[in-house]
């Protein structure tokens, strides 16, 4: 909050030094009786420059937010398929180890999707921490991966291979973490809000809306701004429930994770 403060200071400095110019020049050149007409043409022409302006600068404003948050959710799908599909393949080779290590594998696969579909994803959703218990079930996968002291030539090399996935799944946990926690920045937001109630004024102060088709852009211009606001802000939650990243890379490898865990009797 504190820099979004500074930047409205700055922006509000900007703002008045720009008016004192404005107001000085025209106190030291007044404007003659015989050029009212041109002053009030000039005067005319400079808002239309100034409205073509702020237009330009708010449309890259948009553009900047908007490749900003589709980076992240970009960034945030790939790390979440790159971390089921190490999962699923740690769980393929554990099929050459013997039968109560590749059970142990399995178990622990399988309770680490269901950690991340049933708790995990919801609270990225809130853009909470993770907590522990996802790291402690890595660190499960990771024991059981080992090679057996009396592993074979084969089942060591399916141990290296175990250990180059396990690399992976930690990494993309890793960037899956840090999205969940990615924000617009406060000060690219205030910026937009400023923006948008800016370029709606203009409208005002133009005497728009005095026919109707001139109405129905008034009203086309603020529903495209609130549209674009509106998907800024659900692309900004990388794993939101509208425009986010689902836990469908796990279910489609893991399908029981994603079946709610049974009740209590009665």
């Amino acid at each position: 909050m504190k820099q979004v403060a500074e930047m409205l200071g700055l922006g509000l400095l900007a703002a008045l030094v720009a008016a004192g110019v404005v107001l000085l020049w025209h106190h030291f050149r007044p404007s003659s009786a015989e050029g009212d007409d041109d002053n009030e043409e000039n005067k005319e022409e400079v808002a239309e420059y100034m409205s073509m302006m702020i237009a330009l600068l708010y449309a890259m404003l948009l553009g900047l937010a908007l490749v900003t948050v589709w980076d992240v959710r970009e960034s945030a799908e790939t790390h979440a398929s790159k971390e089921a599909g190490a999962l699923h393949q740690i769980t393929v080779l554990a099929d050459g180890f013997p039968e109560d290590q590749r059970r142990r594998i399995n178990t622990a696969a399988q309770e680490y999707a269901t950690e991340v579909v049933r708790t995990e994803w919801p609270r990225m959703n809130d853009r909470q921490n993770l907590g522990e218990p996802g790291w402690d079930l890595v660190r499960q996968i990771r024991a059981a991966s080992a090679a057996p002291p009396d592993a074979t030539p084969a089942q060591q090399v399916t141990a290296l291979e175990m250990l180059a996935q396990l690399s992976i799944l930690d990494e993309s946990r890793r960037g899956r973490e840090h999205e969940g926690q990615e924000t617009l920045s406060p000060v690219l937001w205030a910026g937009m809000v400023l923006g948008a109630v800016l370029s709606v004024c203009i409208l005002f102060f133009f005497g728009i809306g005095r026919s109707p088709s001139q109405l129905v852009m008034a009203m086309g211009m603020v529903a495209l701004t609130v549209f674009l606001l509106f998907l800024i802000n659900e692309l900004s939650r990388p794993f939101g429930d509208v425009a986010g990243v689902g836990p469908q890379p796990f279910t489609r490898y893991f399908p029981t994770a994603a079946v709610p865990a049974p009740g209590p009797g009665p």
